[in-house]
């Protein structure tokens, strides 16, 4: 596989920080621009990040001294500059749909944290192991856009990481009818810290704003089908979520509860956690885990303080699986929001845009 050189649009967020992080030493990808606001272009990316480097480790050292674009008036020079960019900017969903498509017009490949562009039809919304197969539609989202090579594809929420993939490998075999969740997510998928966010210490929030329609909404894209060059959702399984704030630092987790049209034992569901593989383990790719979901037998995990980290952040972690008396089944699982939900599933899913020919 060839170096890819690429950008990082606003790269000062705690989301963009991330991606800088990621992209250090990855055997496919060089960071070779980043962008972010006009407050910090024209600073060192040292500069610009301040005392705001919330990762851990320091500011790579080929980064450091990276002078900061303009993410809304380098676009030409930034599309010259890179074979695609990562996007993880701050702005309004109109804006950032707008700036978005104005890459990919500019012929440079668009791999999006953001939520702005989830619900464009022929933008693919992507978890490798789930649906690779969507990255299909790109062929007509470039017929729409007037492009060659640009196109964006976007990753989903990170509330929906941990229990869509725990469901998937039940869906086809036993028929997902109905599913309640109950998601206590970490502060970082504010962007906060407990330093910068002391009203979350020893507090818990019941709302957060936005999350409880992406977490019922956007698995319904995910379980869609490629049709008439647009994703059109499925219409099952009926989702109802509830999100709360948590004062956890990383990892999401979900309280899980679900019906089947054919209910499954609990030893076979076990069987296909172990099983299941996704297109990213069958590519071999760099930032896939090698076993995607995890299953804990002990009564007390998973953990977020210790399951978080599994397989560098990009697994799942499962547990308490047991017999409801309202639904058939239910248990808890674990993501890492930065990671798996957020920088390193956009990784993930540039990786396997890059394996299948569509960044080239």
């Amino acid at each position: 596989m060839k170096k890819f050189k690429v950008g990082v649009i606003g790269a000062t967020g705690m989301v963009g920080q991330r991606f800088v992080k990621l992209t250090e030493n990855h055997p496919w990808f060089e960071l070779a621009v980043v962008a972010a606001s006009s407050r910090s272009a024209g600073k060192t990316y040292e500069e610009a990040v301040g005392g705001r480097w919330f990762m851990d480790g320091p500011i790579p050292q080929g980064t450091k001294k990276l002078t900061v674009m303009n993410a809304e008036t380098d676009i030409a020079k930034i599309a010259e500059a890179v074979d695609f960019v990562f996007s993880a900017v701050d702005m309004k969903k109109e804006e950032i749909k707008a700036l978005e498509e104005a890459y990919a017009k500019a012929e440079c490949p668009v791999v999006s944290n953001n939520s702005a562009h989830r619900w464009t039809p022929d933008v693919p919304m992507v978890v490798p192991e789930l649906n690779p197969g969507h990255i299909a539609v790109i062929d007509s989202q470039r017929k729409r856009l007037g492009t060659r090579r640009g196109f964006i594809a976007v990753k989903s929420n990170c509330s929906i990481q941990s229990y869509v993939p725990a469901l998937h490998p039940l869906k086809d075999e036993f028929g997902l009818s109905k599913i309640l969740v109950c998601t206590y997510q970490a502060i970082s998928g504010a962007g906060k810290t407990f330093e910068t966010w002391p009203e979350m210490v020893d507090n818990v929030i019941p709302y957060i704003g936005g999350e409880e329609e992406k977490s019922e909404r956007e698995p319904m894209k995910i379980w869609g089908r490629v049709a008439n060059g647009v994703i059109v959702p499925a219409e099952a399984p009926l989702i109802t979520a509830q999100c709360i704030r948590v004062p956890a630092s990383d990892g999401h987790m979900a309280a899980v509860f679900a019906s089947f049209d054919k209910k499954p034992a609990l030893e076979d569901i076990k069987a296909r956690w172990a099983s299941f593989k996704g297109r990213a383990q069958e590519l071999k790719l760099p930032s896939a885990p090698k076993q995607f979901l995890h299953y804990f037998e002990e009564e007390n995990r998973p953990q977020t303080k210790l399951d978080r980290m599994l397989e560098n952040g990009m697994a799942i972690a499962i547990g308490r699986l047991r017999p409801d008396t309202q639904y058939d089944i239910k248990f808890v699982c674990l993501s890492h929001n930065t990671l798996r939900g957020a920088a390193g599933g956009g990784v993930l899913m540039a990786e396997l845009l890059c394996a299948e020919g569509y960044i080239q």
